[in-house]
């Protein structure tokens, strides 16, 4: 099934909700491009405001033609040298114009990526086309040039009623039965992110084609913890080590959740088999960490497991990947806990037949359970123990599928 993320998009700055005047700014600046004194915008504001559609919108209504790349990607200088500004100096298709979109700047950033703020600052002075460049948060230091070299346009947070009118569209759109004051609700949980809330929707509405007050209560206040979801996505979707080794910050599941988590979705996640083994190798190491803090109690070496499963496995790759991946818990912890379960039936049927005849618990396990399910063949035996060590019908019936 098509994301709604993707199938919604805005396709015209009309459809843009809640940001009209900001949008506006920003498609003044790239009409008047060439009487505007910087060559670049630098738009800014949190996760699922709409700054990148913005950009795909007025690009599509000024028939302009958009180059757009992502700024995590980049390893150094080198590479930005080659991505924007073979882009910049390139003639646009057809004669049309273009714009230059240079996406989550955020991404620039440790040592791999060493001069890419001053390389793009540099293309951007050479430019004869407007650059666009997203970020969260702008204000880091190390985006003093860029700032100075551009127009700062932000994307406020989105309120309330602009993400439940999108969401309103959806709904008449799909045919999802709702209660307007339900998806009232939605809208005030998404915390300002159009994005967030689009893909909550989805997810809650997916199987009945319905949003119920039921369903609502499943989700957690987002601005309150991050889930595991998106611990995942900043491990698996960046190359930018600052970012991956805070996943776990606020993440509620422990250790053992996490390392499990990880485990289930990394083969879905790392496609390439090299990529795959340098990840896997940093999960095994954790694992052993884990199991020393078990053991000996060293808990020193949390801050080891956290590094390995975060920032090393993040490491692992050389770009992130495109592809976009469901994450799934494992169905491990389900296997463990019905071998457990399956494990008590057996451990307490050899307790009672060890009250019974003097023995050991053990050695009743070693030596008389891998014969009683021969004996529960004979119906005439199978009442006669059932009667004489009081088994429950589930002991009973464990027994009889063993014979």
């Amino acid at each position: 099934m098509q994301p709604l993320i993707n199938k919604y998009i805005p396709k015209a700055t009309k459809e843009i909700l809640g940001q009209e005047e900001t949008v506006g700014k920003l498609k003044n600046f790239i009409l008047n491009f060439k009487n505007e004194k910087k060559n670049a915008a630098l738009i800014y504001g949190p996760s699922g405001t709409g700054k990148t559609c913005s950009v795909h919108a007025i690009s599509g209504e000024l028939g302009l033609e958009i180059i757009e790349v992502n700024a995590s990607d980049f390893r150094n200088a080198e590479q930005i040298g080659q991505k924007v500004g073979s882009a910049i100096k390139q003639q646009s298709l057809f004669a049309k114009g273009k714009i230059i979109l240079v996406d989550e700047i955020d991404g620039l950033s440790g040592r791999e990526d060493r001069g890419g703020v001053q390389a793009i600052t540099k293309l951007i002075q050479d430019s004869s086309y407007p650059v666009i460049l997203t970020a969260t948060n702008p204000f880091d230091n190390k985006f003093s040039s860029l700032r100075s070299k551009s127009s700062m346009i932000e994307f406020r947070q989105l309120d309330y009623l602009s993400i439940f009118a999108i969401l309103k569209k959806i709904c008449d759109g799909e045919g999802i039965k709702h209660e307007d004051d339900v998806l009232k609700a939605l809208s005030r949980r998404a915390g300002g992110d159009a994005r967030a809330a689009i893909n909550d929707l989805q997810t809650l509405s997916n199987s009945k084609k319905e949003l119920t007050k039921e369903s609502l209560q499943e989700l957690s206040e987002r601005n309150k913890t991050d889930n595991i979801m998106t611990a995942l996505n900043k491990i698996f979707k960046t190359t930018d080590m600052k970012i991956a080794i805070s996943a776990f910050e606020n993440v509620e599941e422990d250790l053992n959740e996490q390392l499990l988590w990880i485990d289930e979705n990394l083969p879905k996640e790392y496609t390439k088999p090299e990529e795959l083994a340098k990840a896997y190798d940093m999960l095994s190491k954790a694992d052993v960490f884990s199991r020393r803090i078990r053991r000996w109690q060293h808990y020193r070496f949390l801050i080891y497991i956290n590094a390995l499963i975060t920032a090393g496995i993040a490491s692992a790759k050389k770009e992130k990947y495109r592809e976009l991946v469901q994450y799934k818990p494992t169905g491990r912890v389900l296997k463990i806990w019905w071998a457990n379960q399956r494990n008590a039936k057996k451990k307490e049927i050899a307790r009672k037949i060890a009250e019974k005849t003097h023995s050991s618990k053990k050695e009743i396990i070693k030596n008389t359970m891998p014969y009683l399910p021969l004996m529960f063949r004979n119906k005439e035996m199978r009442n006669r123990i059932v009667g004489y060590l009081d088994l429950n019908e589930e002991e009973s019936e464990w027994l009889k599928g063993k014979s």
